[in-house]
């Protein structure tokens, strides 16, 4: 019997294209039920997928702040948000709800 190892998941190792992104993205808004550490988690995970302390850099924030930000625990400002999602090349889009 040979003994596995497994590494933590991390959805950024996915996250390879802007459509990657998108379909990831829209998958976890539409399972997150708005909650906004979720989110805030998500958008992380795409930042890690990138460069995230140049995206820091652009988005004017510390490296540390942004991640701290962008975790699981973190609770970003709407303007984070913004800034990290335009420096991504998102846009963030509001619709009714049916």
């Amino acid at each position: 019997m040979t003994n596995e190892t497994f590494a933590p998941f991390d959805s950024a190792d996915y996250l390879n294209t802007f459509e990657d992104v998108a379909a990831y993205l829209e998958a976890v808004l539409e399972e997150a039920e708005d909650d906004p550490k979720v989110i805030a988690a998500a958008l992380g995970a795409i930042a890690r997928s990138r460069n995230l302390s140049e995206i820091a850099r652009q988005a004017g924030m510390s490296r540390e702040g942004l991640y701290k930000a962008l975790s699981a625990d973190g609770n970003p400002s709407l303007a984070t948000v913004v800034k990290v999602a335009h420096v991504l090349g998102l846009r963030l889009h509001f619709e009714t709800i049916a």
